[in-house]
């Protein structure tokens, strides 16, 4: 298992804030619609197995699924 210390968990998550200041305005919508849309097909996902299970818990738990491919893609 790979061990960041907390320093350089800082730079980079610096870093990675610069990248994303200094992106063109047409990056930063490009980017902006892609994130909505996949939240918004997480969100009809987890309505969708809402209705079809009869409980609401599995979709509330299924929601969080679209930030993590938010985070997990780079958005």
């Amino acid at each position: 298992m790979s061990y960041v210390a907390p320093q350089e968990f800082a730079a980079k998550m610096i870093e990675a804030g610069e990248s994303k200041i200094f992106m063109s305005a047409k990056d930063t919508l490009i980017r902006a619609y892609m994130a909505g849309a996949i939240l918004a097909l997480a969100a009809a996902f987890a309505v969708t197995i809402t209705v079809n299970t009869g409980n609401p818990l599995v979709g509330a738990l299924l929601f969080p699924v679209g930030f993590c491919l938010l985070y997990l893609l780079g958005f």
